[in-house]
């Protein structure tokens, strides 16, 4: 009985420095070392591109315990940018993301599981159009280490599809355009 307790002892220990390890991150959309990008097929013959300008997040990281990180994201949809005002207007639309009534969408992690080196996949639920769902991002570490500022950084990217009628976007944008491609390149400072 000892012995169980004194194992006990030492995986909840274990536990505690392992959390205690892990550094929060505040996404750098300040200074524009974070993009929100994403694509979309036009009817067929090409991708139409875009961002989302306006975002913020934060993530939590250990290298040594990458299973425990966190990422939040929480976007402003109105910022939708494809840099065409038209199209942009259009999307901002009741028809499409209806920003009035849908002014964010959010994104936050529910698991987190290595897959290679330096690779993950990242769960969550995404809310979209007043819709919430679960999703699955790949991610990447693409680095980290100290800044020129005194400061220390990490960055990663990642990459999913969404059905756009899953959300609740039932426009008939044609055959070719059910699901949009988004990827995240997000670059975070140490706090």
């Amino acid at each position: 009985m000892k012995i169980v307790k004194t194992a006990f002892a030492v995986a909840a220990l274990s536990a505690l420095s392992t959390a205690a390890t892990a550094a929060d991150y505040v996404v750098d959309t300040k200074n524009a070392h974070a993009s929100i990008n994403f694509r979309i097929k036009h009817l067929g013959f090409s991708w139409l591109a875009g961002r989302f300008d306006k975002f913020t997040g934060t993530f939590s990281y250990d290298d040594k315990n990458p299973d425990a990180s966190k990422v939040k994201i929480e976007i402003d949809t109105a910022s939708v940018d494809t840099n065409h005002a038209e199209r942009d207007k259009h999307l901002r639309a009741a028809d499409l993301l209806d920003t009035d009534k849908f002014p964010t969408a959010t994104f936050e992690s529910t698991s987190v599981k290595s897959s290679g080196p330096e690779k993950a996949t990242v769960s969550g639920k995404l809310t979209l159009h007043g819709v919430t769902k679960d999703i699955v991002i790949e991610t990447q570490r693409v680095g980290g280490g100290k800044d020129p500022w005194g400061g220390y950084r990490d960055g990663f990217t990642g990459t999913t599809t969404l059905k756009l009628a899953d959300f609740g976007i039932s426009r008939d944008l044609g055959p070719f355009s059910k699901e949009v491609e988004l990827t995240l390149d997000i670059e975070g400072i140490k706090q």
